[in-house]
């Protein structure tokens, strides 16, 4: 999709006219682990027609997705980005329930848009976490972009929770995965949210323990998804449940079904942000 035939340059993206909406309107990223890709076609299909969102939230990957979105950076940029990571750079341990250190989340954000705070980019953002000690949800929108990052992403079993401030940290998606309401409460009067678990809600026909659990998982954050979908204008759901989430393979084809998924429903943002076709 970024290849040499396709690519849309920096230069090319600058030149088309972004038009002032009559509304203030907030992007949700929702988190989805290395599906995530997709939240990559989206921002390009936004930057190819124009549109700006003013508020900017992302929970686990999302959260990664929106800080390059309030930062500034072009889809191309962290396409290219994206190709130098390997898996080894953020996971040193392929085991579960022996937690990989999220401090290499960090580290890799820090690497792409510096050691620099929220008050530092371009757009409001707001990252979603949750509380071990007291199991609350904690919107970050202070101190280092990086930490709060690798905080939103700390998959419980998967990464280890982040120390920020008085809290200590694990994914928001356990509370709220599609952080549409958060965008209101910044001053969004619209949101556009980006789904990435089409798979959310499913069970297993399986007794193994690792497969029992992630079933749990995914059912609990049916629930949690509903207030990010509540609050919500318009959904972009792109198909990625043959895609898993722990996985790079596919990254070219999950970029594409989210540029395609977010294209098909740009009429409708068009229309909720009052943008002339």
């Amino acid at each position: 999709m970024f290849g040499k035939s396709k690519e849309i340059t920096e230069k090319a993206i600058t030149e088309v006219k972004k038009t002032v909406t009559k509304v203030k309107a907030g992007i949700a990223f929702g988190g989805g682990g290395t599906r995530g890709a997709a939240h990559l076609g989206a921002v390009k299909a936004f930057e190819e027609c124009g549109i700006d969102f003013s508020y900017v939230a992302g929970t686990s990957v999302g959260s990664m997705a929106a800080a390059f979105y309030a930062y500034g950076l072009k889809s191309q940029k962290i396409y290219e980005y994206l190709k130098t990571i390997r898996a080894k750079d953020v996971r040193n341990s392929k085991l579960f329930f022996i937690s990989s250190n999220s401090a290499n989340i960090e580290k890799v954000v820090r690497q792409i848009i510096g050691d620099i705070t929220f008050e530092e980019v371009k757009k409001p953002l707001a990252a979603v976490a949750v509380d071990l000690v007291s199991g609350d949800e904690v919107v970050l929108k202070n101190g280092p972009i990086a930490k709060a990052v690798s905080a939103s992403c700390a998959v419980p079993g998967i990464f280890s929770p982040v120390q920020y401030g008085f809290y200590n940290l694990v994914d928001g998606g356990l509370s709220n995965p599609i952080p549409s309401d958060v965008l209101r409460a910044m001053g969004a009067e619209v949101v556009v949210s980006i789904d990435l678990n089409s798979t959310r809600g499913n069970g297993t026909n399986s007794v193994k323990l690792l497969d029992v659990l992630f079933a749990t998982f995914r059912i609990a954050m049916k629930s949690a998804a509903v207030k990010g979908i509540v609050n919500s204008d318009i959904m972009i759901n792109p198909d990625l449940s043959k895609y898993k989430a722990t996985s790079l393979d596919g990254m070219e084809d999950m970029i594409q079904i989210g540029y395609d998924a977010t294209m098909a429903q740009m009429p409708a943002i068009k229309e909720l942000l009052k943008i002339k076709k």
